[in-house]
């Protein structure tokens, strides 16, 4: 088999280096893998045949598939962390129109907080569902707050103004639509640093595309976290804790 020139550190860019931790590489063996891999496979299939070493949450082990690496397990139905002691309510963010929202508002409440996009492919079928857990849920303690932006593919890319009249003439959206934010890299708005740490992800804390959900009970505290393509439908947490 010819040998793929490929830099062995490369194999191991993002994604990968967010949950692998390197220990020890002997040469010879980084010297085989480099020939034996295939570009268009090579981190596809690791983190495929690495899955198994992810499955607990916050310990390292010794990966079988990949000698001489020590792998971070790390759960992806993930559950709320104590990674912090504060809650949701110590936090004032701005809505669409830009006036201060106070988030202790919401105190008592069960809320479902989501990054929302106007462009995207799960745009039709996030915004029609949330809509209809709104109705069904609100006058039960209930609330949906979402939060533009437009960090995934540029799939926000309107004002404040064109964000609301998209989300409310074309979906009836009646739940309240905050400013437009960052929820990763340096510029990460506060309440999503908080939510982040306190229920990380399976590539690490990073959201990982439009409409990625938290779930926060009425103490305001993050109990979890639902990837993008889950539907609102699906979230059956939600009718648990109105009744709590």
């Amino acid at each position: 088999m010819a040998s793929y020139s490929m830099p062995f550190s490369a194999a191991f860019s993002s994604p990968l280096r967010h949950f692998t931790q390197i220990k020890t590489c002997p040469a010879a063996w980084a010297s085989s893998m480099a020939a034996s891999w295939t570009p268009t496979n090579s981190i596809k299939s690791s983190i495929g045949s690495a899955k198994p070493g992810f499955l607990q949450h916050g310990l390292f082990s010794q990966s079988s598939n990949l000698p001489g690496f020590f792998v971070k397990r790390r759960s992806f139905g993930v559950h709320a962390t104590a990674a912090t002691e504060k809650s949701l309510y110590d936090f004032t963010v701005k809505d669409i129109d830009g006036k201060d929202v106070p988030l202790s508002k919401f105190k008592g409440k069960v809320l479902l907080i989501v990054n929302v996009a106007s462009r995207c492919g799960l745009t039709p079928s996030n915004y029609s569902e949330l809509s209809h857990l709104y109705e069904k849920y609100k006058t039960q303690g209930f609330e949906i707050l979402a939060f533009p932006c437009n960090q995934f593919g540029g799939q926000e890319p309107g004002s404040n103004p064109e964000i609301k009249e998209f989300a409310c003439t074309r979906f009836k959206a009646e739940f309240p639509i905050f400013d437009k934010v960052d929820v990763n890299g340096p510029n990460t708005a506060p309440v999503y640093q908080f939510l982040k740490s306190s229920a990380g992800g399976f590539l690490g804390d990073l959201v990982k595309w439009n409409f990625e959900k938290f779930l926060v009970d009425k103490n305001g505290k993050v109990i979890e976290r639902y990837p993008p393509t889950t539907s609102p439908f699906q979230i059956e947490d939600i009718q648990k804790l109105v009744v709590a």
